[in-house]
């Protein structure tokens, strides 16, 4: 009596691993059409923007307005829910750093130039970003706290800004080096601005950091202009590498306190978590995929592993904000995958037994 190959066998226990690897990812389109998510805290509350900066919650999205002006965005959320991100002004003059809180928008000002913009705040309620100064011939790394703005300077050069901010207070952005010769990653802690270098080449950026002091970002490879996703710890810079081998790109995003990291390779969005790079597009459903779904960008994850950016719908050719979950019981159809990848496993034992007899 014949008996399945063991090439058979392997694979049907490769589509049981990778089943189970994808079955506690939930895809949710958050909608509206031509909407975009950046942050999300550990509540699962998510903001980005639609037109106007746009918290959704509980199922439910909220227009949060703006200063007066025609648009504006959201780019981060911290535990207590207060957002921050940018807005118009009224008549649109200007652009400006805002804090919603409470049900209300606060333009949070600027170093004395025209514009600014908040793109991380951290659970104490300080603020980071970028803003013009006097004059508005440089912008710099900013830090609003206690309704003060504070210049947090450069590495000598010219320009600076500040993406995040964690729970200590520590601040990473990028700044020009003395002359503007490159752009580097830098942390603010203390008062000092620190160089945290690159992976050999010309630049870097950071773009997250985590409670426990992790920077994650991107920075030339050695010899090379072209992009590597990055994350300093402990004073060392490790090259995240990419999905498709050396020559090709990737970039970090956003850091949670795991140590999961999230960003982008060769143009597809990926979770790097316990050193291995995944494509998110992998985590979705049959069903998300039959419904013309394709993940095209990532930009934030909580502590939960919770994950949120843009998809793509190839069949409405609509941009939406989407959220990745994570559920402990799989879906219908990942469980009936499940249950016909182990009763294949079943019936090839039984053979065998049969077989050997």
């Amino acid at each position: 009596m014949k008996y399945l190959k063991p090439s058979v066998l392997a694979a049907s226990l490769l589509l049981i691993g990778a089943t189970q690897a994808n079955a506690g990812y939930l895809f949710t389109d958050l909608g509206p059409l031509n909407s975009y998510a950046i942050g999300i805290n550990n509540a699962g509350q998510v903001v980005g923007a639609s037109i106007h900066a746009t918290l959704w919650s509980g199922g439910i999205a909220t227009d949060l307005g703006t200063l007066g002006g025609t648009h504006s965005e959201a780019h981060g959320i911290n535990n207590a829910g207060q957002v921050v991100g940018a807005s118009g002004t009224t008549g649109d003059a200007a652009r400006h750093a805002t804090l919603w809180s409470g049900g209300t928008a606060t333009d949070l000002g600027t170093l004395g130039g025209t514009h600014s913009w908040a793109y991380g705040i951290n659970n104490a309620g300080q603020v980071v970003g970028a803003s013009y100064t006097t004059g508005d011939a440089v912008f710099h790394a900013t830090l609003w706290s206690g309704g003060t703005a504070t210049d947090l300077g450069t590495l000598g050069g010219t320009h600076s800004y500040a993406s995040g901010i964690n729970n200590a207070g520590q601040v990473v952005g990028g700044s020009y080096t003395t002359g503007d010769a490159d752009f580097h990653a830098t942390l603010w802690s203390g008062g000092t601005a620190t160089d945290l270098g690159t992976l050999g080449g010309s630049g870097s950026v950071a773009n997250g950091i985590n409670n426990a002091g992790q920077v994650v970002g991107a920075s030339h490879t050695t010899g090379s202009t072209g992009w590597h996703a990055t994350l300093w710890s402990g004073g060392t810079a490790t090259d995240l590498g990419t999905l498709s081998g050396t020559h090709s790109w990737s970039w970090a995003q956003g850091i949670n306190n795991a140590g999961q990291v999230v960003g982008y390779s060769d143009g597809r969005p990926t979770l790097w978590s316990g050193g291995t790079g995944t494509d998110l597009n992998s985590f979705l459903s049959a069903s998300n995929v039959n419904d013309g779904w394709v993940l095209g960008d990532v930009s934030g994850i909580n502590d939960n592993g919770w994950i949120v950016g843009t998809a793509f719908n190839l069949k409405t050719g609509e941009e939406h904000a989407y959220m990745l979950s994570i559920s402990a019981v799989p879906e219908p159809e990942t469980s009936a995958m499940l249950l016909a990848g182990l009763g294949l496993v079943g019936a090839v034992a039984r053979r065998r037994k049969t077989t050997q007899a």
